[in-house]
């Protein structure tokens, strides 16, 4: 039995860590075509000579500097077990469930709660919860939102996150830039050169950000369905997790976030689920599907208890889920 277990972990998140590695450089070479892309058309060769520079600079400061960007952007600060000792706490006994090193811990100044992980490995990886989220949720609740990130930390989601993150808004700079190419005229200097007239700018600056959007949804949905599940079982039941969601749910929509697109899909509900049009382009399910699964997995044990880390509910529910 125990080789069974044993070899079941192996292949669930030995197989999703190499998918994660794949998807990992997979992104960076992608990111890097449409940068470059993006450069011919701005600035014919000479412009995509530089937009490929800049491509291997931004994926070098990616993989080392991408969560400090993103940190430095929610105007996160660092807390310590002294600041906050119960959180502290919550966090080190998750952790030593989840058999990973004890990350960092940050909070964002915000109202409206809401919980990401980032770093590039889990020996740096760091997770960060709005001060909303502090407020409004209670204790299981909090644990379930903490042991899901921290699943996203195990199942190596978080370097691939904060890499699209930071990618995402370095195109987004450079279809500013072409836009405002656009109406200051230098549309037609570059068209010379081999580049875009006026019109074509124009386009571009609207096309690209749409196309960034996209590459950012192959960081895939199912991440968030594996990390609830495995969530639920660092916290040893669904419940906090499920109730957790409800709550983020309704808030997303009646308590604001001061969120940027680029980053939308780190965190554990999209913060930016209100705007019709974002909606469109989300990278994450349904919150209503979440909470419907993470049911599920209560109500298929047949005495409706928990299991805390044990791998046999794990397993039950990494069936239902890949159903």
């Amino acid at each position: 039995m125990q080789n069974h277990q044993t070899f079941f972990k192996e292949c669930v998140y030995g197989g999703k860590n190499m998918g994660n590695w794949f998807r990992t450089t997979l992104l960076l070479g992608v990111m890097t075509l449409l940068i470059v892309f993006i450069g011919n058309l701005l600035g014919g060769r000479q412009g995509m000579i530089f937009a490929f520079i800049l491509a291997i600079g931004m994926n070098f400061f990616s993989y080392w500097f991408s969560d400090k960007i993103v940190l430095k952007l929610y105007r996160a600060r660092a807390v310590t077990e002294d600041e906050s000792p119960d959180l502290y706490r919550m966090i080190a006994r998750l952790a030593e469930r989840a058999n990973l090193p004890m990350p960092r811990i940050y909070v964002i100044p915000q109202d409206a709660p809401n919980a990401f992980a980032t770093g590039r490995n889990p020996e740096h990886a760091v997770v960060a919860v709005t001060e909303g989220l502090l407020k409004l949720m209670n204790k299981e609740e909090i644990e379930g939102v903490l042991a899901h990130e921290l699943a996203h930390v195990k199942n190596r989601d978080i370097l691939i996150g904060s890499i699209a993150a930071t990618m995402a808004g370095a195109i987004m700079i450079i279809a500013t830039m072409a836009r405002w190419t656009a109406i200051f005229g230098g549309g037609s200097r570059d068209g010379e050169r081999g580049g875009l007239g006026g019109i074509g700018l124009i386009a571009m600056s609207i096309l690209a950000p749409l196309a960034a959007m996209v590459v950012q949804m192959a960081v895939s949905r199912s991440r968030e369905y594996h990390a609830d599940e495995s969530g639920a079982s660092y916290a040893g039941r669904p419940d906090g997790l499920a109730s957790a969601l409800q709550k983020l749910g309704a808030y997303s929509k009646r308590v604001p976030m001061e969120a940027s697109p680029q980053t939308a899909h780190m965190f554990i509900v999209n913060p930016l689920s209100g705007k019709s049009l974002m909606s469109l382009f989300s990278t994450h399910p349904p919150v209503e599907q979440r909470i419907a699964r993470l049911r599920g997995m209560r109500a298929a044990r047949p005495d409706g208890g928990s299991n805390p880390g044990g791998l046999k509910n794990a397993e039950d529910a990494w069936r239902k889920l890949s159903k």
